[in-house]
């Protein structure tokens, strides 16, 4: 097996680059398990990187695009990331925060998503200044310090490694802290809801902060925008008359303007321009209201902005 140390030691000395020459290969972690893991390594496929098929591998040389990937904690991505031993890293935005590492938010990736709440026995009427001086068990100790020391309120955090939803009831805690999806868990134990979520999560591309932009990440970031774009995007083509046409392209404005193309019939043009999927069908009832016919969507396989 080899070890993060050999593997960086090897990554210093370069690779061919063929036509660029010689060039540092880019170091990116990705999580090894839990819920960011097999979303991460499917986006980097669909970005054209290569991923590993065994998760007992650690490492993976993807020498064609210049790329090298580290297997590894989501809680430990951002640890290395700040210390630079790594250039770039995909983790929640929960687990960025409660690092504390010096690390800066890159691109947000659209999956991953949840929130984090506070919780307590249910009709307690806490809100978040009444929380002055209680026992809070949490996973996140840093996350929940620095929201607790912005709005000066001074509480006892205990660390718990999961299951913080028991605490309250055997006695260590007076509230818990916890990332939140449906909250029936909270509910079954008897807990509820309060105060505005701490934070809105989801799965981030991060690098170190007030460090020099590593090399390949304009590249990394720009292919993962075109997966983002692939993903939440379609390409819509109709017909549209000449009087209309002016209204269609408002109800399809596309990124930079809709593409717009004189049909062989008199008086008609063919338009084509992206729009939002989760909008794609009402759009299509707008335009056909309109009188836009032969009105066409295709998914996006790739694409660059």
């Amino acid at each position: 097996m080899t070890s993060l140390g050999s593997v960086d030691r090897e990554a210093d000395r370069g690779v061919d680059g063929g036509a660029d020459g010689g060039r540092r290969l880019i170091r990116v972690a990705v999580p090894n398990k839990g819920a960011l893991s097999e979303s991460a390594s499917g986006m980097l496929r669909e970005a054209g990187y290569r991923q590993r098929t065994d998760t007992k591998e650690l490492v993976l040389l993807d020498e064609a695009n210049g790329v090298e990937f580290f297997y590894l904690r989501p809680r430990d991505i951002a640890v290395y990331v700040g210390e630079g031993t790594l250039d770039v890293g995909i983790t929640g935005r929960d687990m960025l925060l409660d690092s504390r590492a010096p690390v800066t938010e890159v691109l947000p990736l659209g999956f991953g998503r949840s929130r984090f709440r506070f919780a307590a026995p249910a009709g307690s009427g806490l809100d978040v200044p009444s929380l002055q001086g209680l026992r809070i068990a949490t996973s996140y100790a840093g996350l929940v310090g620095g929201y607790l020391a912005e709005r000066g309120v001074t509480a006892r955090l205990i660390s718990l490694d999961g299951a913080v939803e028991t605490a309250i009831r055997l006695g260590v805690a007076d509230v818990v802290a916890d990332v939140v999806e449906t909250g029936t868990t909270l509910r079954q134990a008897g807990l509820e809801l309060f105060g505005e979520p701490l934070l809105l999560s989801e799965a981030v591309l991060i690098r170190r902060r007030d460090a020099a932009v590593p090399g390949g990440l304009e590249g990394l970031e720009r292919r993962l925008n075109g997966v983002l774009i692939a993903r939440n995007y379609v390409m819509m083509d109709y017909d549209v008359a000449d009087d209309v046409m002016d209204a269609a392209c408002a109800i399809t404005p596309g990124f930079e303007g809709p593409t717009v193309s004189p049909l062989a019939r008199e008086g008609w043009q063919a338009v084509r321009a992206l729009v939002p999927r989760r909008e794609a069908q009402q759009v299509m009832d707008d335009l056909w209201g309109l009188g836009a016919r032969a009105i066409l969507v295709t998914d996006i396989a790739a694409c660059r902005f």
